[in-house]
């Protein structure tokens, strides 16, 4: 039985709906950690990536990382053991020893494929030995012979022992030679003494076994005799007694095995589920399943107690709303974010690196400064397509000369030109012609609270106002569903053109409006074919100029 010890990994993750620096600064900076630290740092995501981030990902040949939806603790987060499967045709006896010198009290029964075929626990060994059977028990369990002979620790003297004994009772003969021959039926097992007139009326009866006892050695007329009727024959130096209340010890543990409605988990079942589920029942010790259903191991109630969380940094968000699921079992050990601090919550100190910058992806690239490490072609393609991406290529007010100046830097590192590389981006950004309506709002969306409201904004950039006009009413129809799916009071999408640096401020929900025309009281509410909608002039930021007007406007309404 081993104790499965893992290497614990520490995940770089952005926020839902990611954009592109939530997922090139999350590559970068798990990059950068794997260089300076000795650990082991994996670049995730927390959804389905936009197109703009594909092509960026696909221009410089790096891999998309995984998505994470939910950072729960699992089964796979505990310590627990491997206890090795025993085969179906294991005796009792032989179970019961291996749960003593392992020190368990359940025992999975594993098929040879891997397959989980049952589990047979102490309890189930000790009703064996308690309840009364009738003498035919052994022979309904199809027990094989070599399990007999393991149990009584006996010897094959002619016979198979891989056969089973699988019709008859098991007879104690224990009379005269008459008594014997009325006693006796055909394929019954039969136990006795080492008095050769009795085993040779015994064989009469042709028996399917016959066990002699208290010897090593049986007459060579019995053996000639028994191998003529293909009799299994065993010697045993237990006593008759003995040997009759040790035999039903070789019945193999499928007899008494649980195989129906076992309680088992995968590895990847959350604790959260697992604890609600294993409340209602009185087992000790569940199986874990892998994804194809094999035997991988087993965890009892107190490895509930032994669970490691998963370990996160997070990057680009610093709102608990913008989060991966399942956050507040994980363990965050690090911050790296450009918004205002947020609602999340540690539970120790933590390194928190926020910094008033257009990008997060800028503040990744000084860790690389600060810690004297090259930054490769596809590094640099990453935080520079994130610095476009967030800063509309410097046309939002959140850029700052920083912003600017690392691009530059990065940009002849890529090997890029990079206007040529921002509008080719903006340009993969605006094909929504294989989306849906809820890919395309819900790729650039996030949740936030203002007092007693909870709403969320959506970005969708393009280069032309046509193209946004075309998806236009049915967002516009889309929005009410959102409130609904996201049970929050308020919904908004921007359709930024990125080129004449203008946003149509979509809304939905109780006051919204008022909020909205309360937020951008100097701009206009338009008239299109497919509703009303305000018209932001020099507007583009959803972090600088959107997200702070409607909470000013909300405490005001």
């Amino acid at each position: 039985m081993d104790r499965l010890v893992k290497k614990r990994p520490v995940w770089v993750i952005g926020h839902k709906n990611p954009d592109t620096d939530s997922i090139c600064a999350a590559i970068a900076y798990a990059n950068l950690k794997n260089q300076i630290d000795d650990g082991d740092y994996i670049p995730k995501k927390a959804g389905p990536i936009s197109e703009e981030t594909r092509y960026v990902l696909e221009t410089f040949h790096v891999t998309e990382p995984e998505t994470i939806k939910d950072v729960g603790t699992q089964v796979l987060d505990m310590d627990y053991t491997h206890t090795e499967g025993v085969d179906s045709h294991l005796s009792l006896k032989k179970a019961w020893a291996l749960m003593r010198k392992m020190d368990v009290v359940t025992l999975p029964v594993v098929r040879k494929d891997g397959k989980l075929e049952g589990v047979i626990v102490n309890g189930d060994i000790a009703y064996s030995y308690m309840d009364v059977y009738d003498n035919r028990e052994l022979g309904r369990a199809r027990t094989q012979y070599k399990n007999i002979i393991e149990t009584l620790a006996g010897k094959m003297v002619c016979g198979n022992e891989h056969a089973y004994f699988t019709h008859g009772k098991v007879v104690v003969a224990a009379g005269d030679e008459n008594a014997i021959r009325q006693e006796i039926d055909g394929d019954d097992l039969v136990i006795l003494g080492n008095v050769v007139a009795r085993q040779l009326a015994v064989l009469e009866e042709i028996p399917s076994c016959m066990i002699v006892t208290g010897v090593t050695e049986v007459d060579p007329e019995v053996v000639k005799t028994a191998e003529a009727i293909d009799c299994v024959l065993i010697t045993t130096e237990y006593d008759s007694f003995t040997a009759a209340r040790l035999i039903n010890q070789s019945i193999p543990i499928r007899y008494f095995m649980c195989k129906d409605d076992i309680v088992s988990f995968e590895e990847t079942d959350y604790l959260s589920e697992v604890r609600e589920v294993i409340g209602k029942v009185r087992h000790r010790d569940f199986p874990i399943l892998d994804e194809n259903q094999n035997y991988i191991g087993m965890f009892s109630r107190r490895n509930l107690l032994s669970t490691e969380k998963k370990r996160l940094i997070l990057v680009d968000h610093n709102e608990k709303s913008q989060a991966v699921d399942g956050i507040d079992e994980a363990e965050i050990l690090e911050i790296i974010d450009h918004h205002k601090i947020g609602s999340l919550e540690t539970m120790m100190p933590i390194f928190f690196r926020n910094m008033p910058l257009g990008c997060c992806s800028t503040i990744v690239y000084g860790m690389y400064e600060e810690n004297d490490v090259r930054v490769n072609t596809q590094m640099a393609g990453l935080m520079l397509s994130a610095i476009i991406s967030d800063t509309l290529l410097f046309r939002s007010p959140t850029c700052t000369e920083r912003d600017k100046e690392v691009a530059q830097k990065l940009a002849k590192i890529a090997g890029v030109d990079l206007e040529e590389h921002a509008m080719a981006m903006f340009e993969a950004g605006s094909n929504f012609g294989d989306k849906t309506i809820d890919e395309i709002f819900f790729q650039d969306f996030k949740i936030f609270h203002q007092g007693e409201t909870d709403f969320g904004v959506s970005q969708i950039s393009a280069v032309s106002d046509k193209q946004l006009s075309k998806i236009q009413g049915s967002l516009m129809e889309f929005m009410p569903q959102v409130l609904e799916d996201k049970g929050i009071d308020q919904a908004y999408c921007m359709l930024t053109n990125i080129l004449d640096q203008s946003t149509k401020l979509l809304y939905v929900g109780e006051n919204s409006r008022e909020v909205a025309m309360g937020a951008f009281a100097g701009h206009p509410e338009i008239e299109t074919p497919s509703g009303k909608c305000l018209m932001l002039a020099n507007v583009v930021s959803r972090k600088k100029q959107v997200i702070p007007s409607l909470i000013r406007s909300m405490e005001e309404v």
